[in-house]
């Protein structure tokens, strides 16, 4: 809700204080407690509703950005846990949501470009901007994504000096890689990686099990989720995809245009500041120390001095 909106609102609010007071005559025994209740419903007006899915993950973000929002002096209303997209994105694009952590590449091909082709974070994100119905606005991306990786063990990186997945090219020894079985066929797959990257692999349908087998050496490519907490615990190393194998689906902060220019001075330092491995260690405090996510943002806006 812009000033102007807030402006009108307190406006409207006001008049029907001043009618309600002037038909109560001397009924109300305490016009100033009166008064006061109509300021305190005002004021709840002018909050801004933050959402979040029903993931651990994106609920810390979601409570990263209300914490950094109410530590900027705005008043928050939290609706965290909703569901998934079909579930919230209604309430989003109708405005009864203000403010969304989601994934770039994920909500632009399930919500308005089903054939992008759009890959890469910039191309992706450029996209999804232009994709976005009246009303929203994309604020700044992160690094920091949720999507599917080519992840290989620290060891297994350190061995053949693997940073990218084109650098699999190099490897000599057979690549097998893991992932659940409708992984085979998809543009990702085998096929995709030999198309974009040149690399040649074998394939295993591993299915749940899959970082198990990769720390067990039965495959040595495992396809690993970028946010995965077991990055961190497992020491796992997911390659960097710069050719776009991948539909990148990067941290972006979807907020109602209303607002978006106001609150980007306080969410886009956020966004700056979280990255792929910040999002990971962050899942880590959640899955393994069962901290809140309310203490896990606290901690984090304290860390890089964004309380």
């Amino acid at each position: 809700m812009n000033t102007h909106s807030r402006n009108r609102l307190a406006l409207a609010g006001a008049l029907v204080s001043v009618a309600t007071l002037a038909l109560a005559g001397c009924g109300s025994s305490d016009p100033l407690e009166e008064e006061g209740a109509g300021e305190e419903t005002t004021g709840a007006s002018d909050a801004i509703v933050v959402g979040s899915q029903a993931y651990y993950s994106n609920e810390i973000i979601a409570e990263i950005y209300a914490q950094a929002l109410e530590g900027a002096g705005y008043a928050v209303d939290r609706q965290l846990n909703i569901g998934q997209r079909d579930a919230y994105l209604p309430s989003l694009e109708d405005g009864e949501i203000d403010l969304f952590p989601e994934y770039s590449g994920s909500l632009l091909q399930q919500a308005y470009d089903p054939e992008t082709e759009a890959r890469t974070p910039d191309d992706v994100y450029a996209a999804l901007v232009a994709a976005l119905p009246d009303g929203l606005t994309a604020l700044e991306q992160s690094t920091a994504s949720d999507q599917d990786s080519y992840t290989v063990t620290a060891a297994f990186a350190e061995e053949y000096g693997l940073e990218e997945i084109g650098d699999l090219a190099d490897v000599d020894v057979p690549l097998t890689l893991g992932g659940p079985a409708e992984l085979e066929e998809r543009p990702y797959g085998p096929d995709g990686v030999a198309s974009v990257y040149g690399v040649d692999v074998g394939f295993s349908a591993t299915g749940d099990t899959t970082v198990e087998e990769l720390l067990a050496g039965t495959i040595n490519v495992a396809n690993v989720f970028t946010a995965d907490p077991r990055i961190e615990t497992d020491d796992l190393v997911p390659l960097a995809d710069p050719d776009g194998l991948f539909l990148a689906s990067n941290v972006v902060p979807i907020a109602s245009s209303d607002i978006a220019d106001e609150i980007a001075e306080v969410i886009d330092p956020v966004s700056e500041a979280l990255t792929p491995e910040g999002l990971v260690a962050l899942n880590v405090q959640s899955t393994v120390d069962q901290e809140s996510p309310a203490d896990i943002a606290s901690a984090w806006l304290e860390e890089n001095e964004l309380d």
